[in-house]
């Protein structure tokens, strides 16, 4: 039944793209990110989706959209340096099979965030998009809160639509991207247009929200306590009750509290010390490793090559209780560790250029999303509203995900390029609008010369 329910859902997504291309655009995000060939059971596991959709959206736009308004912007130009120098560096790595496999994914995920801006040149279409992207990872969100409400929740054990933990449906990644998306709900409760911002628009978006907001502790991810915090920092810098949105924020808390299982509270209670956790003294003992690595590896060492490491440190290991507490070290010896941080992660695998490149990258995001903030957040005519907004939206996802990412190796997670690529669309829409208008006496005076030029040539 899911089979069949997948492919004709996927069917209409085609069929209805013969009349309007850019909804395979839509359809490659959708799949992108549920990955609904992985929750099927059956037949439809076996159809190529992802690649019919990235074929028919490419094809779409190649063949039937105005290339008018396409403009290849700086962004899209690092996004194209970092595909170029994966490739390179994917030539020395000494683990060839795993480094190929990732490969596989993440060149398609960096070549369709520089596509992506090429088919958003206008605002109802950077609203489909960024709506489709929303509603896609909420359909994974709603499953997930629904069973950590009805205590189903833990860490690694929080079952979501596919028994795979990798991708976006990783705990610590999903719970990264719950929250990061909540400024862009609430975007879509002022200012969408697609679904008009009415009551029920509004109660599902509140409830998506708290859905959200519920992950971080159905996952027991460490990294998306930090996130919520980071969140609630950035949403002061907008509110004007500061006050009255800490107490609403403490409420939401205290309502979450009856549906947090006992694994949260014992694995928050690690998060102040990395000492005392082998999976956190890994991660140090990783990113030690990597900067000594990088430094006799300038260029990198390709996808996958923290395969090489392998170190040893001592960890305290705690026993007893009250003020009989014992402390004894023991020699922990670890190889072939991830990186568990974004940045560490191109920095081993990609060096110095692609580390810089991909800072870069985001650095860019974030100053653009700033200046078209500060632009167009005093413009109070009719259609001049929504883009201060969806830019802060956007730059505040960008922010939380850079946080979560200095604990999860996420570099080229497929939805955080997606939003870039949505970023650079926003970017180079709102450019059009920026370049100086020409006077009209003037743009008079200069039609009357070129007709003349005509009539004189004729």
């Amino acid at each position: 039944m899911t089979d069949l329910f997948f492919l004709g859902f996927f069917g209409l997504f085609m069929a209805m793209g013969l009349r309007r291309p850019f909804l395979w655009v839509l359809s490659y995000l959708w799949i992108d990110i549920l990955a609904p060939q992985k929750i099927a059971f059956g037949f439809f596991s076996d159809i190529p989706v992802s690649l019919i959709a990235f074929c028919a959206a490419f094809a779409g736009w190649l063949l039937t959209d105005s290339k008018k308004n396409v403009r290849f912007t700086l962004r899209q130009g690092v996004l194209a340096f970092l595909l170029v120098w994966c490739f390179f560096t994917l030539q020395g790595t000494p683990f060839p099979e795993p480094a190929g496999t990732k490969w596989e994914w993440v060149w398609k995920a960096l070549f369709f965030a520089i596509f992506l801006p090429f088919t958003l040149t206008t605002r109802k279409r950077i609203e489909a998009a960024a709506l489709v992207m929303a509603l896609s990872v909420g359909a994974i969100i709603i499953s997930g809160a629904i069973k950590t409400v009805a205590g189903g929740g833990g860490y690694g054990v929080l079952a979501l639509f596919v028994n795979d933990n990798s991708g976006i449906y990783e705990s610590s990644t999903l719970a990264t991207v719950a929250v990061g998306i909540i400024p862009l709900i609430i975007w879509f409760t002022r200012h969408g247009t697609i679904f008009v911002p009415d009551w029920r628009v509004k109660l599902f978006a509140y409830a998506l929200i708290f859905a959200c907001l519920l992950i971080p502790f159905g996952t027991v991810a460490r990294t998306g306590l930090v996130c919520i915090a980071v969140l609630l920092v950035l949403a002061l810098r907008d509110v004007k009750r500061r006050a009255m949105f800490l107490l609403a924020g403490g409420v939401l808390g205290v309502m979450a509290l009856p549906f947090i299982p006992q694994s949260y509270y014992d694995r928050m209670a690690t998060i102040g010390s990395h000492d005392g956790d082998q999976s956190a003294s890994t991660r140090v003992a990783v990113w030690e490793w990597t900067w000594e690595y990088v430094q006799e590896n300038p260029l990198g060492g390709g996808f996958d090559i923290y395969r090489a490491n392998r170190f040893e440190y001592n960890m305290p290991v705690r026993t007893g209780e009250g003020n009989t507490v014992n402390v004894e070290y023991k020699q922990v010896v670890d190889e072939a560790r991830a990186f568990h941080s974004a940045f560490f992660e191109v920095l081993g695998e990609q060096g110095w250029p692609g580390f810089i490149a991909w800072i870069w990258l985001h650095a860019l995001g974030l100053w653009q999303m700033e200046k078209i903030r500060r632009r167009w957040r005093q413009k109070t005519g009719d259609g001049e509203q929504w883009q201060a907004p969806l830019a802060t939206a956007l730059q505040y996802a960008q922010v939380i995900y850079l946080v979560g990412s200095l604990f999860q190796g996420i570099a080229y997670q497929p939805f955080i390029l997606l939003l870039v690529g949505v970023q650079c669309a926003l970017w180079s829409y709102l450019k059009r609008f920026d370049a100086p208008r020409v006077p009209r006496a003037k743009q008079a005076m200069m039609d009357r010369q070129a007709l003349t030029a005509q009539q004189s040539r004729g």
